[in-house]
């Protein structure tokens, strides 16, 4: 796609759903992209469980680090 095709597709999609909403529950960018990574593999409440407990103790990139493996 070009850059034209792009715009096209973007404004498609806003104009047909302008304010989408997640179910997935966040509360900064890196928790959202967290939660998308993890929802590719099971449902929006099933991340919702799992997440819940995990930004509890780890929401940065520094502190999920720090859990290891």
């Amino acid at each position: 796609m070009n850059g034209a095709q792009v715009e096209r597709f973007f404004a498609t999609l806003k104009s047909a759903n302008p304010s989408p909403q997640t179910e997935l529950q966040y509360a900064s960018v890196f928790e959202l992209l967290t939660a998308v990574l993890l929802s590719a593999q099971a449902t929006d409440v099933g991340v919702n469980k799992a997440t819940r407990r995990l930004f509890a103790v780890a929401n940065t990139p520094a502190q999920i680090l720090a859990l290891g493996v």
